[in-house]
Order: structure tokens, then C-alpha cells, then sequence
């Protein structure tokens, strides 16, 4: 039988921590697995099902909620599918359930591409590209956008990527986020407010242990050092894994659970989501890229594994 994420992309490469490993899925372009020497840095699943959390998926025209499906163009109320219906939101955009066609393809990077056709709630025509390239320390993550349209449309993009160490329980890891702001949000996980994590549970600048923690939040205020932002899991020998986004990706989700579903049992897992804009973003304008037709725009994030030298 056919995977439910359609066909899988396998990338290898040789790095000085081992061999390099990844499997890019057809549907959602989702990363199913990431490792290097022998060592899982996210959380992998099986062939055989749907991704859990939509663990690895690309969202694309905009990553997290819209409140109600409802934004406001030129005057017009646009609606869009409610696709996460216990909160009445529209969840994580257009792609996460359609196919993309493999453009160029090597054994260390393959580029995948998909469009976005008008449909309800969003009457533009998007070309998208996704590139996955393994390098000496992780993997390169590249997002390609162009305005295929008549229309000048909003576009933001973001990821779902689970992170781990190997077989470290994920509640012994310490997580660093390099983030200044947070958005408090509703029941229905909207934003109400942007506020200073300050003083507050949610700064996560020195690093606090997963096993504490309780997220399912969006941060601003990223901090960069030479345009690049860096968050980090810290694992108790001193390995870390961290996810490193491009300054156009000016947002980062943290999300834990306590049932990802692993080894036939639950554990506890965290997602660190680079986003371009935050939840919402169709109606508070932040962080939305406005493309006009024919412009295009791309950007990069990444996953780098420390190999055990804290120094690196």
C-alpha cells in the first residue's frame, strides 16, 4: 500500500559526526526523519501514518490560527475552512494535506514544490518550493515563494519540526529560546496581547528543563547575533540540538506534549516552530509579507547538531 504521506524522499550524506540521514515526504513536505550518526535529532514516524502533530509539515500561506477563518481584504470579509473545529480556527494553511512535485534532487538535497490555488478565504495563486539540504552538522531548510497572480497577495510561511537527542528523554532536556516577547492568547489559543517575558515563567533565555514545562505558545522579540537566531536542547552530557532561523523568520512556536506517540507508547516531545509571522497574522498584519504579482522572496532555516562539543 501507498504511504499516507505518499512517496519518500531519502537523503544521505557523509559529516564528521557520522552519516547524515533524512526522509522528506511527498505530501506536507514534511522532515520524517533526521539523524546523524546513528543519533535522532527529531522525533521520526512511521511510513504507515498520518504525521502525529503534524510533526515535520510545512505551513504555508501562514503557519498557526486565523481567528474564525476570518480576515478582512480590501473591505471584503475572505473566510477560510475551518480546519481546527474544537477551537473554530483555520489551522497551520493550505498544504499540510497536499502533494508536492520534486523539481531537483541530488543524495544530499532534494527541492520540492507546490501551489496554492485560490480557493475559499484566499483568492491567490501562490508557487511554492521547499529545499532540504544535509550539511556537515544538520540539515538547511529553504522556503521559495512567487506571486504567480494578478493580485497582490499576504504570504507567510512556517514549520512544525519535533526535536529530540537520540534516546535522552526529551523531559530531561533543557530548552533555551532566544526570545523576548510572548503572546498571551485566548481559550481558543488566539492572541490577545504581545507582552515582555520579563520576570515571567515564559523567559527562556537561561534555559529551563523540559520536564517543567507546559507550552503551546508563540514568541517575538527574537534575538539574533549576524542575522541568525539560535534555540536550543541541551541534553544532561552537555550534546544539544538547536534550530537556527534566518531574521525573516521573526517568530518561533514552542509546543510540548505529554502523548507523542513513540516505541508503541507516549512520551513526552517539543516542537520549536520557526515562523515568519505569528497566530493571527492575517488580521493584525505582523509579520505578513505582502507579494505583488511576480515577486518573489525566500528564506532559510536550519537544524545543527553539537556532536557532544558544547564549544561548536
Amino acid at each position: 500500500m501507498r504511504a499516507p504521506t505518499g512517496d519518500q524522499f531519502a537523503l544521505s550524506k557523509s559529516t564528521p559526526h557520522g552519516e547524515a540521514i533524512a526522509v522528506i515526504t511527498e505530501v506536507a513536505a514534511s522532515l520524517r526523519v533526521l539523524s546523524i550518526g546513528g543519533v535522532e535529532l527529531t522525533e521520526p514516524y512511521g511510513e504507515d501514518v498520518v504525521p502525529p502533530f503534524g510533526d515535520g509539515t510545512v505551513l504555508v500561506p501562514w503557519p498557526n490560527r486565523v481567528r474564525d477563518g476570518l480576515w478582512i481584504h480590501e473591505g471584503a470579509a475572505q473566510v477560510l475552512d475551518i480546519t481546527e473545529p474544537p477551537l473554530h480556527n483555520a489551522l497551520h494553511g493550505l498544504l499540510r494535506d497536499r502533494p508536492y512535485a520534486v523539481v531537483d534532487r541530488s543524495a544530499e538535497a532534494v527541492t520540492l514544490a507546490a501551489t496554492v490555488h485560490p480557493t475559499r478565504g484566499y483568492p491567490f495563486t501562490l508557487d511554492t518550493t521547499v529545499r532540504y539540504e544535509l550539511v556537515d552538522d544538520g540539515i538547511r531548510v529553504t522556503h521559495g515563494v512567487v506571486n504567480v497572480g494578478g493580485d497582490r497577495a499576504p504570504y507567510a510561511v512556517g514549520t512544525h519540526p519535533f526535536l529530540r537527542i537520540g534516546e535522552v528523554p526529551t523531559y530531561e532536556l533543557t530548552l533555551a529560546v532566544a526570545a523576548g516577547t510572548r503572546f498571551e492568547t485566548d481559550d481558543r489559543l488566539n492572541p490577545i496581547r504581545e507582552t515582555s517575558v520579563d520576570g515571567t515563567a515564559y523567559d527562556l533565555r537561561a534555559g529551563r528543563l523540559v520536564a517543567g514545562l507546559d507550552l503551546d505558545d508563540a514568541f517575538g522579540g527574537v534575538t539574533s547575533v549576524d542575522g541568525v537566531s539560535r534555540h536550543r536542547l541541551t541534553a544532561p552530557d552537555g550534546r544539544f540540538v538547536e534550530l537556527w532561523q534566518e531574521s525573516d523568520f521573526g517568530y518561533v512556536q514552542v509546543f510540548t506534549t505529554r502523548i507523542f506517540p513513540r516505541n508503541g507508547g507516549l512520551a513526552t516531545a517539543i516542537a520549536v516552530e520557526p515562523m515568519t509571522a505569528p497566530p493571527n497574522a492575517f488580521n493584525s498584519g505582523q509579520g505578513l509579507k505582502w507579494l505583488d504579482p511576480g515577486e518573489s522572496w525566500s528564506g532559510s532555516w536550519g537544524i545543527r547538531y553539537s556532536g557532544g562539543n558544547e564549544g561548536e
